[in-house]
């Protein structure tokens, strides 16, 4: 098996999680890939304010939502509950497979979000950007409904998030908010799943990221992963409010961060409470 095999094609098939060949080749990519998508929105007048911030975070519950079909689908989870689902299933869309897990997912919602974008800013309609993310969310959230039957274990989870999340907003508004609201909600999230509802719903869980696992592993508890999140996000959002930025390199910042924290919060939430 050669390097790019070993490390990048057998983790998806095997669904062993990231290592850190992939991680460091992933995050270089991203890093490059939001640079020059800052560079191609300024170069095309998008203008890069509240209503894009929110527009695009809506294409992460989108993103997030859809995973989670395919994770209920591959667990078995997702059944032919109604007319609609079993469309769904004998479709074959979302079965597991490059597209429909990371990094595949992250490249097709992408490119949904970034067409969106461009007839939107063609037609001078940009307002319309956030409506067309929740309503591909929506579709997602309700072929997801019939299965959510651990609704409980949300509760602290939202809870845990919606605390730092509301003190930022006192300070730092809905912006700051998002961020540390979401990197809570991820750190929330994977502390209720690995340390009580793994153990109570039989199910195998584990930790698929290489710097969360460490943590966990070091202290025997995500926890102390939650602490680290809401710490290291709520230190951003107090360090970008007091740099010399523009508007828009603020607001692009603040929305890559709440993304990294957001997509995977919102997909590990979804798929408990469907057991998937």
């Amino acid at each position: 098996m050669g390097i790019f095999e070993e490390f990048f094609i057998a983790p998806i098939i095997e669904k062993t999680g990231y290592n850190i060949i992939n991680t460091a080749t992933y995050a270089a990519i991203a890093l490059g890939a939001v640079w020059l998508l800052f560079w191609a929105f300024r170069r095309f007048g998008v203008k890069i304010n509240n209503t894009f911030f929110w527009g695009v975070l809506s294409f992460v519950l989108f993103g997030s939502s859809m995973r989670v079909v395919t994770d209920s689908i591959d667990t078995g989870v997702f059944t032919g509950a109604t007319p609609l689902h079993q469309l769904v299933l004998d479709s074959g869309i979302y079965e597991y497979g490059f597209v429909t897990v990371s990094p595949g997912i992250y490249v097709l919602v992408a490119a949904v979000l970034l067409l969106s974008i461009c007839i939107l800013n063609y037609l001078k309609r940009m307002e319309l950007l956030p409506y067309i993310g929740l309503a591909l969310f929506a579709f997602h959230f309700i072929l997801l409904l019939p299965f959510m039957e651990h609704l409980a274990y949300a509760i602290p989870v939202l809870l845990l998030a919606g605390i730092p999340a509301y003190i930022i907003w006192r300070r730092y508004g809905g912006m700051g908010a998002a961020v540390v609201g979401g990197h809570a909600l991820d750190g929330a999230a994977t502390f209720v799943i690995l340390d009580w509802f793994s153990g109570n719903a039989g199910r195998s869980y584990f930790e698929q990221h290489v710097i969360p696992r460490a943590v966990g592993d070091l202290f025997d508890t995500y926890f102390t992963f939650f602490l680290l999140k809401v710490a290291i996000s709520a230190a951003a959002v107090y360090l970008v409010s007091r740099e010399d930025m523009k508007d828009d390199e603020r607001t692009f910042f603040l929305l890559v961060v709440a993304i990294v924290g957001l997509a995977p919060g919102i997909r590990d939430v979804l798929r408990m409470v469907c057991g998937a």
